[in-house]
């Protein structure tokens, strides 16, 4: 008789333990062992725990290949997550780890692997080739794509977070705090409106720090005092929520007639525009993708959108500052160009102008589509095509989770015909889609690369750029630990070509989710071993980093309303002298607007209860003494990379921190 000591871990959120009745059996080369019940006196499978059992067979089993869980009802259903099984086999010293990290629901079945990653020339064994295929094809019955709107990435088919499986949803204390803190912000906000509304009028900027109340935030309060200032309006170009929009001007646009007479007031006396244009110091915003998207109308009220110009100049005493806006692509006399030495009230109009263009961008095509979106591609073609006992689904499972939830409730809570942005914000209702069909058009693998990305925008010589070097940084260290692991996977680029299952999953990527995109420059095969960790970097850094760079701050630089508004009541100005501070108030969001644009972007920023921070590892996927040592490598480069940013913010007003390794998430939860 031969027996086998094996543990079994529970999971640790809400409700992931059972007391149903739980099997074991295990499989080996030589056969099956006894399948047992596994019970000890007392509870067994409380959430946390780690309970040891004994599973005995006749006859060694030879080299253990899989470990079969079996659940079945007592009295009534109670589902339960199993984290791993460990196995010490008779007579040996050696303990296997099979990770398991699946929910088990209703009367169920699940046959989980040994933990060393393998990739399908590995696997010899009949029966672990056959466990192979039937994972994928389950997978790929479950996870199937569709298009939810042309001329956008392909996603999961899910009508809304419910259809999707247990095992990519939320844990009930991500799904109990993500809904409570909505109706907690909404709530507040509320009682503000309330407050405002049956107290004294709404009819100046400062009546917007009367919706300032709990919720708030260092910048959001920084912002708010200083948000008129030129040189603020410059440092969100560079390190606010959009931090990508800024490019090098060397030559001024035909459609945007600035002068140098109209900007000279701006600049030292011993220099002007055209010395500047050539010295690389004139930067521009063009937000021509907005030019004529449809307006929502919002309680029967049409709202205004424009697509604005923005010249800006890299000052040498006051850095980078706004010289000259013109708040349409067509200039006319209906469209004159807005100037700092303009009356104040005019100059601070266009300027809210510019940063409601900024909203649209930012939310919809630098948050939306291309992080959540564009990562979404990723986890599909990944859960359809890549086993648990892969590499690369090891390396991508993490930076994945609750991504396939979070964005069904964006399409069904935020984006939808009766979601959010229709309720508030002025591309909502068919805008939105427009604007995002628009961006995808032009949309490269290479933008999505941060080197490329800021060589192609010509803004590697800015200074203060915290952006920028703060996402160099990340890319690098993920880059080599993700080439590191490449390695220890693929020792040739004839190893990447010859994966089926990796070329089924890039073939799913290009052709399936990146579908109808031919200048999108990602090829439908993977060639060499570069070639797989730059995309695998592309996905790690889009679905951390990039996200961060976007989602976190946006509190901070929406919360007071008249920095970044969501809408725009009134259409652009077009006399600059008639400008006064009640046509400012009719054209920023009302009150009950506000109060939604706060409501959101609190709880879209905040930072998560649950997070998991980039290069923590929870889960433990990869079992391999090797593979712990890169992880570990990675995670000392992401200590070193903390302590350098947080050297460069000391004793600064206004730190830029939302890059910290510890406040990034491991994956797109938000």
């Amino acid at each position: 008789m031969e027996v086998y000591t094996v543990t079994v871990a529970t999971g640790t959120s809400e409700y992931s333990g059972t007391n149903n009745y739980i099997f074991m059996t295990l499989i080996g080369e030589k056969g099956e062992s006894e399948r047992t019940l596994l019970d000890n006196p007392g509870l067994d499978f409380c959430r946390g725990a780690v309970d040891q059992y004994r599973v005995t067979s006749k006859e060694s089993l030879g080299s253990l290949l899989l470990v079969r869980l079996e659940k079945e009802k007592y009295f009534v259903e109670d589902n339960w997550f199993c984290r791993y099984v460990t196995v010490e086999p008779p007579g040996e010293k050696r303990l296997l780890t099979f990770p398991c990290y699946r929910w088990l629901i209703g009367n169920a079945r699940v046959e989980i692997r040994e933990g060393t990653a393998k990739t399908l020339v590995d696997d010899s064994s009949a029966k672990l080739l056959q466990h192979r295929k039937a994972e994928l094809q389950e997978r790929q019955n479950t996870f199937r794509w569709v298009t939810w709107a042309t001329g956008i990435p392909r996603c999961v088919d899910a009508k809304a977070e419910t259809d999707l499986p247990q095992d990519v949803r939320f844990d009930n204390e991500k799904r109990s705090d993500f809904e409570h803190s909505l109706q907690y912000a909404l709530l507040e906000l509320s009682l503000k409106k309330l407050a405002i509304i049956f107290g004294k009028s709404w009819s100046d900027l400062d009546d917007f720090k009367r919706i300032f109340w709990k919720l708030r935030s260092p910048i959001a309060e920084y912002c708010m005092d200083h948000w008129k200032e030129d040189w603020l309006f410059g440092y969100q170009c560079l390190n606010g929520s959009n931090p990508r929009m800024i490019k090098k001007c060397s030559v001024l646009p035909g459609n945007f007639p600035v002068t140098s007479d109209m900007v000279q007031s701006s600049m030292p006396a011993k220099t002007n525009l055209d010395k500047e244009l050539k010295a690389g110091n004139i930067f521009l915003l063009d937000y021509a993708i907005m030019d004529g998207i449809p307006a929502n109308t919002i309680k029967g009220k049409p709202q205004f959108i424009a697509a604005p110009l923005c010249l800006l100049y890299q000052h040498p005493d006051e850095g980078l500052i706004p010289i000259a806006i013109q708040l349409e692509q067509t200039p006319d006399l209906d469209t004159p160009i807005f100037l700092p030495r303009d009356p104040p009230l005019a100059w601070l109009l266009a300027k809210m102008w510019v940063r409601h263009s900024e909203f649209q961008v930012f939310q919809l095509l630098s948050h939306l589509l291309r992080t959540h979106l564009v990562v979404e591609v990723f986890c599909v073609a990944t859960l359809r095509q890549l086993p648990a006992v892969h590499p690369i689904y090891k390396l991508l499972a993490p930076h994945l989770r609750y991504t396939l939830e979070i964005n069904c409730r964006g399409r069904t809570q935020l984006i939808s015909p009766n979601g959010i942005f229709k309720r508030v914000v002025s591309t909502g209702g068919d805008g939105l889609l427009i604007l995002s069909q628009r961006e995808y058009k032009v949309l490269t693998y290479r933008s999505l690369q941060p080197h490329f990305d800021f060589t192609d925008r010509g803004v590697f010589q800015v200074p203060n750029y915290f952006y920028r070097e703060n996402s160099l940084m990340l890319w690098e260290a993920i880059h080599s630990f993700v080439s590191d692991m490449v390695s220890l996977y693929y020792h040739t680029d004839q190893d990447v070509e010859k994966d089926p299952e990796l070329q089924a999953w890039i073939k799913d990527i290009a052709d399936e989710g990146f579908t109808e995109l031919p200048n999108f420059g990602l090829s439908n095969k993977l060639c060499s071993k570069e070639e797989l960790s730059t995309l695998l970097t592309v996905a790690i850094f889009t679905s951390t980093a990039q996200h961060a760079a976007t989602n976190n701050g946006q509190f901070d630089w929406c919360a007071w309303v008249p920095n970044t508004p969501c809408t725009m009541r009134l259409p652009p100005p077009s006399d600059k002298d008639a400008v006064t501070m009640e046509m400012i108030m009719a054209s920023l969001p009302d009150v009950g607007q506000s109060c939604v644009q706060m409501a959101i972007t609190w709880h879209l920023g905040r930072a998560q209860p649950d997070a998991i921070p980039l290069g923590q590892y929870t889960q433990k996927h990869f079992t391999e003494p090797l593979a712990l040592e890169l992880i570990e490598t990675f995670q000392k480069k992401l200590k070193e990379i903390e302590d350098q940013i947080l050297d460069q913010n000391a004793g600064l007003d206004l730190q830029y921190l939302v890059l910290l390794p510890s406040r990034i998430e491991n994956s797109i939860t938000i």
